[in-house]
């Protein structure tokens, strides 16, 4: 197996990394995340949990007791989703397969956390149409790009506005999902409000351009998102409830730092949240941000990154902990640096835990990590998904 070039590994096992920390309900023995990593190997029809490989798959990837895992983006309901290889959680053949992924994960003494995945805009027309769905969107008519209009078009699919009425729906989805997440043996769940997906759609003025309740301001476009933590939070509890947001992301064509004024929409939902936390004594377990480092999680390391920004700001609004992720691993210097700024940060390493199941290990002791095989990431294969070795191996 062929270590990553150009990089000289380094001990993290006398920093922060490997400093205890609670969230949620969950005491980790360690700080390092898997973060959601989408591999697109879900069976179809069903969007199932692949019944051959996942189970292995998160079972190595958990394999340092007290390790959080973050599972790939998993749709709430048919009509959040689109993609036929990313899994579900509200049927029953998908429950039971995510029952027994937790439990592996649950016999390495690890953790694990259900991201709750709505793709909006970003879901593909034709294969909604082909499964009597609509094309869900912020607004009527404001498409991703032009393929994606094109494909509506040809599907006879078009990009379709919210009711508040569907609002509402989505909401019982996500807090259904939340139950089905629990009950299957989750420590708590993520709600997916990053990377150009539908709440993230929401908070963006680049793709919502609502003139209800639900847009047109900082508070209006926030409100779907808060309305999805409230529920949750009365669903399950919010020790197990954590939220993911991309304040400088592109990908899906969001605004990022082109638009100056985003970050006050952040500082917005965060100081919310922070005010349910006093006021309510309702703490989410976490929120997770990804860094500016990367910008579109497709481009390889170091390219896309925006330079004029920080995920810095979150700390004075937010006192709960925080997970930062992006480009991390190749640069155990930012990453040490970051995790001993403030002892509420937690860091997620995505695609070297894919290409190292042991890499709690490797970067404990500053051992060489396998490079990953990026043609691999979302092929239906077993090969790029669970024959990575650990070290030594």
């Amino acid at each position: 197996m062929p270590y990553a070039k150009d990089f000289e590994p380094v001990a993290l096992k006398n920093t922060n990394l490997f400093k205890p920390i609670k969230v949620g309900d969950t005491e980790m023995k360690q700080r390092i995340v898997m973060p959601p990593l989408t591999r697109m190997r879900a069976e179809h029809p069903g969007n199932v949990p692949n019944k051959k490989w996942a189970y292995t798959y998160y079972h190595q990837r958990s394999q340092r007791p007290g390790t959080m895992i973050i599972t790939e983006g998993t749709f709430i309901s048919p009509q959040a989703g689109g993609y036929d290889n990313a899994p579900g959680i509200w049927s029953k053949e998908q429950i039971e397969q995510w029952t027994k992924i937790f439990q592996g994960i649950h016999d390495n003494k690890s953790f694990v956390w259900v991201q709750l995945w709505a793709l909006g805009r970003a879901s593909f027309p034709d294969t909604l149409a082909r499964n009597g769905l609509r094309y869900d969107a912020p607004s009527d008519g404001v498409y991703m790009d032009k393929e994606s209009e094109e494909k509506a078009i040809k599907s006879g699919n078009l990009q379709h506005g919210l009711t508040q009425a569907e609002i509402k729906q989505y909401i019982k989805e996500y807090v259904q999902a939340a139950k089905n997440s629990i009950a299957a043996g989750a420590n708590g769940v993520e709600i997916h409000a990053a990377n150009g997906y539908l709440l993230n759609q929401f908070l963006d003025p680049i793709a919502n351009k609502r003139t209800d309740e639900y847009g047109g301001s900082i508070e209006k476009r926030a409100r779907f998102v808060l309305e999805v933590v409230d529920a949750l939070v009365a669903a399950v509890g919010a020790s197990k409830v954590g939220i993911r947001f991309s304040p400088y992301g592109l990908f899906n064509t969001m605004s990022g730092g082109a638009d100056p004024t985003l970050l006050a929409q952040y500082a917005y939902v965060l100081g919310e949240l922070e005010k349910r936390a006093i006021e309510k004594k309702q703490r989410l377990a976490y929120v997770h941000l990804v860094e500016p480092r990367v910008t579109n999680p497709f481009l390889t390391e170091g390219e896309g990154e925006y330079g004029d920004g920080t995920n810095d700001f979150a700390y004075s609004i937010w006192k709960g902990p925080i997970i930062r992720a992006g480009n991390l691993a190749l640069h155990p210097d930012v990453a040490s640096q970051l995790v001993n700024a403030n002892d509420r940060t937690l860091l997620a390493y995505g695609r070297y835990f894919i290409a190292n199941p042991d890499l709690v290990d490797r970067l404990e002791q500053g051992l060489p990590l396998n490079k990953y095989d990026r043609s691999q990431f979302y092929s239906m294969t077993s090969e790029g998904y669970i024959d990575y070795p650990e070290y030594g191996k």
